[in-house]
């Protein structure tokens, strides 16, 4: 099935996109999205999300295939036509204009009177709590300021889908987490598609109802947040999604859910064959650190246990973390509450640790 027969609102189906008639930096990408659903485009530079991005927006036109907003096909409208909100990370706001003529300005290009248009630039403006700002221009306000009037400004004519290219880019880290929770709220609240692009993880998963990883032109796994980071497809995902620990091995025998793994070092281990089909097969297990323990009590009885060599200890506050050689691995983190009866392990001991092999995924080797 193409990702045209699906009830997506807005839908790439077969899209390609190349610049120079060679190398593809979309690979056919099939991509539904649902109305009123918070999307996040994730992966490194180079990986063909903000081509995406911009080929829905209609700044880049597709090498190949059809996109689709609510069944109707766009790749031949131009952008002002298509009814679509953008917000970038550098703002775009003019500044030679108030905010409240940035605001007016894409109403005045569809044609709006001036009472309505005043009517919708209030409400956008009091949407992100900037009422008392229409006066100003955009040099006279903060960072996080212009990003407001940014996000209002995409909001200002009510389109139902919103495209945002890496806007918080720029902020610092509390107001980038305040800017995400406004964000998310907005658009739920609002009922608008988004569609988000960044290379921030975090961002990803506490803001979208799916998440589309990137890497090499095509989508590597298409999930909700927490799908994403507790049961990677790949390797790739594993390792790009949250803290990750791998251990390299050969697989030597499959049943069913579970299979052994033989680290290069000679230990067996327990673990799900996720990515991997037959004895013999290279794989690169992958564990959460959060999910490994070293106190005897909190394991459970089928846990697989293993030793390793205590060689950094950081206290983090909330959290303890703890660099482990294991297996020949010396990056190797046990992640740990700071609870009182959890011990601060010195380095140049050994201690063993454990988790369950259901938390441990036998994943390809890249």
């Amino acid at each position: 099935m193409s990702a045209s027969d699906t009830e997506g609102f807005v839908v790439f189906d077969r899209v390609q996109k190349s610049y120079d008639g060679e190398t593809l930096v979309v690979k056919d990408l099939n991509l539904s999205i649902a109305k009123g659903e918070f999307l996040t485009m994730l992966g490194p530079s180079g990986s063909g999300k903000t081509t995406c991005l911009m080929m829905l927006a209609g700044f880049e036109t597709a090498t190949h295939g059809e996109i689709m907003l609510d069944r109707k096909p766009i790749n031949s409208i131009p952008p002002h036509k298509r009814g679509i909100g953008m917000v970038f990370q550098n703002y775009a706001l003019f500044p030679h204009m108030s905010v409240g003529e940035n605001l007016s300005f894409p109403l005045e290009v569809r044609g709006m009177g001036k009472s309505e248009r005043e009517k919708k630039v209030k409400r956008a403006l009091d949407m992100v709590q900037m009422g008392a700002f229409a006066s100003r221009r955009p040099a006279q306000l903060s960072g996080g300021q212009q990003q407001r009037i940014a996000l209002a400004r995409a909001l200002v004519f009510e389109p139902e889908v919103v495209l945002m290219d890496e806007p918080l880019g720029a902020l610092d880290k509390q107001l980038r987490e305040h800017m995400q929770f406004e964000i998310t709220r907005l658009a739920h609240d609002l009922g608008i598609t988004t569609v988000y692009v960044t290379h921030d993880q975090t961002e990803a998963l506490t803001m979208s109802d799916n998440v589309a990883v990137f890497d090499d032109g095509r989508i590597q796994q298409l999930a909700p947040p927490d799908v994403l980071y507790e049961e990677p497809l790949n390797s790739f995902v594993a390792q790009f999604i949250g803290e990750n620990n791998t251990l390299d091995g050969r697989i030597k025998e499959i049943k069913g859910d579970t299979c052994v793994v033989e680290l290069d070092n000679g230990e067996l281990i327990d673990a799900r064959p996720i990515n991997v089909s037959r004895a013999g097969e290279r794989t690169r297990v992958s564990i959460r650190p959060e999910r490994v323990e070293a106190n005897r009590e909190r394991l459970h009885a089928d846990a697989h246990t293993i030793k390793a060599e205590v060689l950094e200890f950081i206290y983090m506050g909330d959290v303890f973390r703890t660099r482990l050689k294991v297996a020949g691995n010396e990056n190797f983190i046990m992640k740990s509450r700071n609870a009182p009866d959890q011990v601060r392990h010195k380095p140049g001991t050994m201690i063993e640790i454990g988790w369950m092999p259901t938390d441990c995924r036998a994943l390809d080797m890249p």
